[in-house]
């Protein structure tokens, strides 16, 4: 494994010297080789040391997280998709990207998100991918869907992050709307637009492939070099 991640990195040197794509296409793409590569082990000194970049607040909240996530470590993957699932959604207070970030739109990282305790939907779906898979968690099992949520009356744009059990299996949903975890089934109040995770881009959560998410999504290939960077894979 080390091996494996000594080339990621050996890639990843290359591509910046001789800004072999355009646009960071390249540096997006092997982070994604590497993630994939990547048998996931939680490494919390990393992670704690990252955190202490941000402020003291990142660190009290990422100590916090380390605990649920070594508690049940060796545990099934239902028992630690309920741990992550519960932290985010008491740890982190919803609120719009104007109102945490000053943007329209921002995705964050998940030590972003541990540092300011505020985010949207986007933030607490990558927040609790990257967390899984920083336990061991296969990131072929997840996706981020991107849905119509039926909220207040009204509809609005919504994501959410989806565990499959099995490839063909139905999805169980990790939300901060409604914060038990459920089958898709059982949320009839969301209707699928896309989804898409390390691996491929679809429509709907099942559907034809619909590209690369690395290069269709830029925000996907920042979000993947943060979380390197922050020690999450």
């Amino acid at each position: 494994m080390r091996v494996a991640l000594g080339m990621c990195e050996r890639l990843i040197r290359l591509l910046k010297s001789r800004l072999l794509w355009r646009h960071g296409q390249a540096l997006g793409v092997v982070a994604l080789l590497c993630l994939l590569l990547h048998g996931n082990a939680l490494d919390s000194s990393k992670l704690l040391q990252s955190a202490q970049r941000f402020s003291p607040a990142a660190v009290q909240r990422t100590q916090a997280l380390v605990q649920e996530m070594e508690a049940v470590g060796n545990g099934p993957e239902d028992e630690k998709l309920k741990a992550i699932n519960n932290f985010f959604n008491r740890t982190v207070q919803f609120r719009d990207d104007r109102d945490a970030w000053g943007m329209v739109d921002y995705w964050a990282s998940p030590l972003e998100l541990l540092n300011k305790g505020q985010g949207d939907c986007e933030d607490y779906a990558i927040a609790k991918y990257f967390s899984l898979i920083s336990m061991g968690v296969a990131p072929a099992k997840m996706r981020m869907v991107y849905v119509r949520a039926q909220l207040g009356g009204g509809v609005q744009a919504h994501m959410v992050l989806a565990y499959y059990p099995e490839p063909t299996a139905e999805p169980l949903i990790l939300d901060n709307l409604i914060t038990d975890i459920r089958p898709a089934s059982r949320r009839p109040d969301l209707a699928p637009v896309f989804s898409f995770n390390a691996e491929g881009l679809w429509q709907g959560v099942g559907g034809s492939s619909a590209g690369d998410p690395v290069a269709r999504l830029s925000r996907w290939r920042d979000i993947l070099s943060k979380a390197k960077a922050e020690g999450w894979w």
